[in-house]
């Protein structure tokens, strides 16, 4: 099936380009963000994700939901949501929970992890997984100032620094999902140009590298794959007045072919009503 031939990494990395699952209040001054993603492997389309997102003067939430579409959808049917809440501290994010739901044709695993401050407080999974081969131990020091995966997807620049440029990309996104916890480093490597539904203009093009710390298994050829993995690239936009940028697309090789998360249409607004959900 799709999902098993992905693999576990290459499905983090779907979900850094799914919501009822939050508690959590968003002001009703706030930047959002609502974006439709397209999924390719092979240069076949696989499926679709579409974000929504809220940041405002202290809170933020995000919320993403993804499936399967076309003759993927045919083999298997997957469905995934994740979605994040927290507070804004100093310019940067400190997560205080996150929860992701994943469905396909035979079962359904919940997933959801209260933090402090970016401090992993308690993880729930039902049902609990079946892991099998040894896992490199997660540690407690693992789960302290980092962000989770669709946390980590609204990116803040320090002020005064423009929202195009290295400025945007150079940066190290600690990242733990529950499962593991890895490093995505990015580095600025120019510009792009790009015209969407809702969105023309400048983005800053980053190389990307991922670094597995703990929680994969040990000798796993898809981790190393991905962590010797020197042809990812992420494409980030800004968003002005909340100062942030946000993947608008994410490229990648994998064990089973090239993925592509391309936005299709990203469109931002500033000072709405956003209800509480």
């Amino acid at each position: 099936m799709v999902q098993r031939k992905l693999g576990g990494t290459a499905m983090r990395w779907l979900a850094l380009p799914v919501a009822g699952l939050m508690l959590g209040v968003v002001p009703a001054a706030a930047d959002t963000l609502r974006a439709h993603y397209s999924v390719s492997l092979l240069g076949l389309r696989i499926g679709d994700v579409y974000a929504d997102g809220a940041l405002g003067p202290q809170t933020y939430k995000m919320t993403l939901n993804a499936k399967l579409t076309g003759l993927a959808a045919m083999v298997s049917s997957v469905k995934m949501a994740l979605a994040s809440s927290g507070a804004v501290k100093r310019g940067t994010l400190a997560p205080s929970a996150y929860a992701t739901s994943a469905a396909n044709t035979n079962e359904t695993r919940t997933l959801r992890m209260a933090l402090n401050a970016g401090t992993v407080r308690a993880v729930e999974i039902m049902p609990p997984p079946e892991f099998h081969g040894e896992r490199v131990p997660v540690s407690e020091a693992d789960k302290r100032n980092i962000l989770d995966p669709t946390s980590a997807l609204i990116m803040t620049v320090p002020p005064g620094e423009p929202l195009v440029g290295p400025s945007a990309c150079n940066r190290t996104l600690p990242i733990y999902d529950g499962y593991a916890r890895f490093d995505i480093q990015l580095n600025y490597a120019g510009e792009r140009d790009v015209a969407i539904g809702g969105y023309s203009g400048p983005v800053s093009v980053c190389t990307a590298r991922y670094r597995p710390i703990s929680g994969h298994l040990v000798n796993s050829k898809s981790t190393q794959f991905m962590a010797d993995n020197n042809e990812i690239e992420v494409w980030l936009a800004p968003i002005d007045h909340a100062h942030v940028v946000v993947p608008l697309r994410v490229s990648l090789p994998t064990m089973s072919g090239h993925l592509l998360v391309d936005a299709v249409e990203f469109q931002t607004s500033s000072s709405v009503d956003v209800t509480t959900h």
